[in-house]
């Protein structure tokens, strides 16, 4: 039972609260849960899908995704974001940690506030690094002024669904003054997230700079703690995954985009048993080639399989990740992430009746290994419907896609890529 956009009550208990005349919703043959987090997205890389292929992680970067992300004007980065964001939402996803560019994020942000996500996110930092173009690099001032200027007008909008979290891309594009003064920010209760451990080539060149591996000088430089989230940790040591389940610091798991880059395969099973609070992201469509949730806990869970054993990392497991997992990395596991009275009514109803889950035997089980996207029917954030019966509802869909097109290649033609 849902009232005020928040869960009244569960199970027999909803049936007698109910007051005459309240809308029944029939969720025959479907799975009541939870909307999806996803503790890592890209919005404005969606636009570039398919443009940056079969490329280690660092060339990617400064011969695709940094010149495409420089060139995006605010015509194109709307498009993005509108393109990324109805996927998501097509998914089941309700709640984003979001990466922008270093510029124009307040357009991303506006997008968020008209779907009716819940966002929490922030614009690149980057103060330094090899191979980055002119259109993305900052001074240091420039880059901190800015970030403080967009939390101080978005946290809190949208009836707090918007959340500022300061971005510091990665240590090799970012001072150690714009680090630790991120981190001041992050000490008075800043959210701050940050890439690191993903390649074995990225750790090498941070090797080569500073000595050390980047999640430990980023905790020698302040970056710990339950408000720092390190997305994908695929080179972590077995001692770095032991600071870091004693720093109470978050790690976002992006399986597919590790894939696809080379990365490698993240301990996640190591993780998770550590105590260390897991959550789940698709990343980008630049290097995943699509948003999609469903996919990315299936992969989490073979991949933590193939490392552990088969024994090694359940279903429910996998799906925690993206629910009350993602929520404790957010620290809003109180709010979010599983369906109790008092929480936020953000839920999705999920259909167990394609041809590709039958027979349906565990729920769980079917929901981790059997079921995508396509399988979502409904969708709510805060009480509010926001798709319903596979249709985003108040968005032309199509007008979505032509637009997206369109934009894509005026992006690649700036881009000169």
């Amino acid at each position: 039972m849902v009232r005020n956009g928040r869960i009244l009550a569960v199970g027999p208990n909803a049936r007698r609260r109910a007051r005459p005349g309240s809308a029944v919703v029939d969720a025959d043959g479907c799975a009541v849960m939870p909307g999806l987090i996803q503790t890592h997205v890209h919005l404005c890389q969606t636009l570039m899908r398919g443009m940056a292929e079969d490329l280690p992680l660092l060339a990617w970067l400064r011969h695709r995704v940094w010149p495409l992300e420089a060139a995006h004007d605010d015509r194109t980065l709307k498009a993005s974001a509108e393109l990324g964001l109805a996927e998501l939402l097509r998914g089941g996803t309700t709640t984003v940690l979001d990466m922008g560019t270093t510029h124009g994020h307040d357009v991303v942000f506006d997008a968020c506030v008209r779907f009716g996500i819940r966002a929490f996110g922030g614009k690149a930092m980057m103060d330094r690094g090899q191979g980055v173009p002119r259109g993305l690099r900052e001074g240091t001032r420039q880059s901190l002024s800015e970030s403080d200027r967009l939390c101080a007008a978005w946290d809190g909008a949208a009836s707090g669904r918007i959340r500022y979290a300061y971005a510091p891309r990665f240590i090799l594009s970012c001072s150690e003054q714009l680090v630790r003064e991120t981190v001041e920010r992050m000490t008075a209760g800043a959210f701050m997230h940050v890439h690191a451990a993903e390649h074995e080539q990225e750790r090498d060149a941070v090797r080569a700079i500073h000595g050390a591996d980047d999640v430990d000088v980023l905790a020698k430089w302040g970056m710990r703690g339950p408000r720092a989230i390190l997305v994908h940790g695929v080179q972590l040591t077995k001692r770095q995954v032991r600071n870091i389940a004693r720093s109470n610091t978050r790690v976002v798991h992006c399986p597919n985009a590790n894939l696809k880059l080379g990365s490698g395969i993240a301990p996640v099973g190591d993780m998770v048993e550590a105590g260390i609070a897991v959550g789940l992201g698709s990343d980008g469509a630049a290097c995943n080639n699509n948003l999609d949730g469903w996919s990315e806990m299936r992969q989490a869970a073979l991949l933590a399989k193939l490392r552990g054993g088969p024994g090694s990392f359940a279903s429910q497991d996998a799906l925690d990740l993206c629910t009350i997992q993602g929520a404790r990395v957010l620290s809003v596991d109180k709010e979010l992430g599983s369906i109790e009275p008092g929480k936020r009514a953000d839920l999705q109803l999920v259909s167990l009746r394609s041809i590709r889950q039958a027979p349906v035997g565990d729920v769980v089980d079917t929901l981790v290994y059997a079921t995508g996207s396509h399988c979502v029917r409904d969708v709510m954030i805060d009480g509010q419907w926001v798709v319903r019966d596979r249709t985003l509802l108040g968005r032309d869909e199509e007008r979505i896609r032509v637009t997206a097109e369109r934009e894509a290649k005026r992006l690649r033609g700036r881009a000169g890529v």
